[in-house]
């Protein structure tokens, strides 16, 4: 099998390294390995390109670590002291150091800038920094740092991209952080919760979180800075071994016994609605306006919103400015969350350049919607619907038409509401309390959206889009 793969950051080349004991050099473009570095005595477990040099690192059952320089492909430095199977070797994200995971149940931390001054600059000669060369005729990649702690043999280690931390895992079911300086490393704290091997761990690239996966058949989701447990994935037959991040976007990759899984932890869809040629969006946890007729500049901040439950996911769904107020001075907002099975904000200010005199109300629901200029409709989880003045205080509550079980409601014009329940859709006035139209819509729609004047209406579904007029008359689908 082939064991490892790595893609380079700018040139068409990947690197695999596998049980034949090659390392193979490939252009994706070109459709062909382009060339072999062999010296390695044992399988291969991991590969990877430097982010600057023109080098390979690999990792080997040989119980060494090997650096290659693929322009001139060559090996440049081979790394001894590892008395075991050496699971995992990576570079640095900026820093002249290796780390290495082995089942001699330790990690080590390797120093290359020797290796540096003398192959990329060339600077010095082999021996130079002091001390003669060993059997290999190197001493330019020298180890820095052992860290011991796993009972067990270690099966990854990672740095940090931007502290001084590693996160390491073994087959004793311990993840455990370590710091380190240029004198000395030491560990901080270890997480404990898998029920088997720990196969791989990684820090997230752009959060404070670690993510790490087992043979226990569970990926899971750790707090950085608190340490904690915050989500697992199980899944039901197969194994897990090894993960890795997309360092510009927010996937992540796993694979296990039979296959791979491309996931991410969180939604990327920006949260956001526009009111004529005003847009308001969410961003870093505030509620913005922006005037789409005007330059960029126009941004103005208007609310702050309540904090995430955890590092995971920003809870935060969707958001509903009030169509119906057309003050410029005041606004009106409300916010979905997902957390906490269904929970809402309600912001307010009378003065849209004062963020910091708005006002905040909370509640739980499973759907909310504005239903005019100072009321907004809250579906409440028994399928209750309750009309709320905007001090947040019920003026009415009554059951969905038809015995329908809604599970969630949309703006349906001026004191009117659109209620969803499953594949059918109702348009309710409130004032009446009568039931104008109902419109049937295979997978049930997503999304509602009206014309600024409330005459049309798009209903979508994941794989449709129904056309109506303000009475739910059908149009186009």
């Amino acid at each position: 099998p082939v064991r490892g793969v790595w893609f380079h950051v700018s040139q068409p080349l990947f690197v695999s390294g596998g049980d034949d004991y090659k390392i193979k050099v490939w252009n994706y473009k070109l459709r062909r390995c382009m060339f072999n570095l062999l010296g390695h005595l044992d399988y291969i477990r991991t590969v990877q390109f430097h982010h600057d040099y023109p080098w390979i690192l690999s990792s080997s059952d040989d119980q060494t670590v090997r650096i290659w320089n693929w322009q001139s492909r060559s090996c440049i430095a081979v790394m001894t002291g590892h008395n075991h199977y050496v699971m995992c070797a990576h570079f640095h994200p900026k820093e002249d150091l290796v780390v290495s995971a082995s089942l001699d149940q330790t990690v080590r931390v390797w120093d290359t800038s020797g290796l540096r001054e003398k192959t990329v600059a060339g600077a010095s000669t082999p021996g130079a920094r002091g001390g003669a060369p060993d059997v290999f005729g190197t001493t330019d990649a020298v180890v820095k740092h052992v860290l011991e702690g796993h009972d067990r043999g270690v099966n990854w280690a990672a740095f940090h991209p931007k502290q001084n931390l590693i996160a390491s895992c073994a087959d004793d079911r311990l993840i455990k952080i370590w710091r380190w300086d240029d004198s000395k490393a030491w560990e901080v704290d270890t997480l404990r919760g898998h029920f088997g091997n720990v196969s791989c761990v990684i820090f997230h690239p752009q959060r404070d979180l670690i993510l790490s996966n087992s043979e226990d058949r569970t990926i899971r989701v750790w707090d950085l800075t608190k340490r904690t447990g915050i989500h697992t994935y199980r899944r039901e037959n197969d194994r897990f071994w090894v993960i890795t991040a997309h360092q510009a976007s927010n996937l992540l990759a796993v694979g296990h016994d039979s296959g791979m899984v491309v996931f991410k932890l969180d939604r990327e869809r920006p949260i956001a609605q526009s009111n004529a040629s005003t847009l308001f969006y969410v961003q870093d946890r505030q509620v913005f306006s922006r005037d789409m007729d005007k330059a960029a500049g126009s941004e103005r901040m208007l609310f702050a919103c309540r904090r995430a439950a955890n590092q995971m996911t920003s809870g935060m769904r969707y958001l509903c400015m009030n169509p119906f107020n057309s003050s410029t001075s005041e606004a009106n907002c409300l916010i979905y969350y997902d957390q906490d099975g269904g929970a809402y904000d309600l912001l307010m200010t009378a003065d849209v350049s004062r963020p910091d005199k708005s006002q905040t109300h909370q509640g739980q629901c499973q759907g909310i919607c504005f239903t005019a200029r100072n009321r907004f409709a809250v579906l409440s989880k028994d399928g209750s619907i309750s009309i709320m003045n905007l001090n947040n205080e019920n003026t009415k509550k009554f059951e969905a038409p038809n015995g329908m079980t809604p599970d969630n409601i949309f703006p349906g014009g001026n004191n009117r509401l659109v209620i969803k329940g499953e594949d059918k859709l109702v348009l309710y006035d409130l004032t009446s309390r009568k039931v104008i139209n109902e419109l049937t819509m295979s997978g049930g729609a997503r999304y509602c959206v009206w014309s600024p004047n409330f005459s049309h209406v798009a209903l979508l579904s994941k794989h449709a889009i129904v056309l109506a007029d303000k009475n739910f008359a059908l149009l186009h689908s």
